[in-house]
């Protein structure tokens, strides 16, 4: 165990971590945590332990904007193994026989997932962190009882098929393009439904989370030192939707950072503004007030 650094305050950033296979988003935040000594290390957006692929971890005051990070579309590519069901919608149970897949074609797999389109409503996996009146989910799976989550809506931006292996072991691999609460293990259990055969998840990967993609991802367990760490620092608002920007100057810095509003040029529009400092540097998120001609901030960094 690498002894907890000293020293400078860790700065405030966005890593773009490839999270392995067996390991919880939890534990990838722990082990940074301790490997930098930051006081405060976050992810945006858990992925199971059996998924891979892009998991932002946030440094500092970048914590503070995992929840505009949830608004990014994430990309996933999925294999979906098709005839069988498991309790868990994926491999971590064991499989139960539905129906024989053997007589799928792509062409079937291409119509039954063109319903995963647009915003649907999706019931999320039995074991799942979703409250049933006010317990987690998988807490009730566990105990033998059957939780039926409620249904909500996610919206699903582009769904494709990029092949399939045909069979009494079909397995169709999609890659889906989704916005924040899509449940993948839903989407699979759904598809195999739609077929007639059953179906659940195995091998998920998240490709891209935003701008953030997997071919420019490091693994946690690659890093063995802070500095390491601090030298793949990503700016916090990489994991900003987009937003107008505006510059501020050391004056109106100082005014912003205590939380006071301030005349900028050229005047924003509406919507959510990021603010930054002469140097570039993401200062505060805030908005226009019309009437005032200013720059509100909303939430402020240190």
């Amino acid at each position: 165990m690498p002894p907890r650094p000293t020293g400078n305050p860790f700065p405030s950033g966005v890593l773009n971590v490839d999270k392995a296979a067996g390991e919880t988003s939890f534990a990838v935040v722990s082990r940074l945590r301790r490997l930098t000594g930051a006081h405060r290390v976050g992810h945006a957006g858990t992925l199971d332990p059996l998924a891979t692929g892009v998991l932002p971890i946030l440094f500092e005051s970048a914590t503070r904007l995992a929840e505009f990070a949830l608004r990014l579309p994430k990309t996933y590519v999925a294999d979906i193994h098709l005839g069988y069901t498991t309790a868990t919608d994926d491999a971590e149970a064991e499989r139960e026989m539905v129906g024989d897949p053997s007589g799928l074609s792509a062409d079937n797999v291409l119509e039954a997932l063109s319903v995963f389109s647009g915003r649907i409503f999706q019931e999320p996996p039995a074991f799942s962190a979703v409250k049933v009146d006010g317990e987690r989910a998988y807490k009730l799976a566990r105990r033998g009882e059957e939780p039926r989550p409620r249904a909500r809506e996610v919206e699903i931006y582009e769904t494709r098929l990029l092949d399939f292996t045909p069979g009494a072991e079909a397995v169709a691999r999609i890659e889906v393009r989704c916005g924040s609460g899509t449940y993948l293990r839903s989407i699979a259990r759904d598809l195999g439904r739609g077929l007639g055969v059953g179906g659940y998840l195995g091998r998920l990967i998240r490709t891209a989370y935003g701008g953030l993609a997997i071919d420019a991802a490091v693994a946690s367990a690659e890093l063995t030192t802070a500095d390491e760490v601090r030298g793949r620092l990503l700016p916090a608002e990489v994991i900003l939707p987009h937003m107008e920007r505006v510059k501020l100057n050391v004056e109106q810095e100082a005014m912003v950072r205590q939380g006071r509003a301030v005349r900028v040029l050229p005047e924003p529009g509406p919507g959510l503004i990021r603010a930054h400092d002469s140097t570039g540097r993401l200062v505060a998120l805030g908005h226009a007030d019309p009437l005032r001609r200013t720059f509100v901030p909303e939430k402020v960094l240190t």
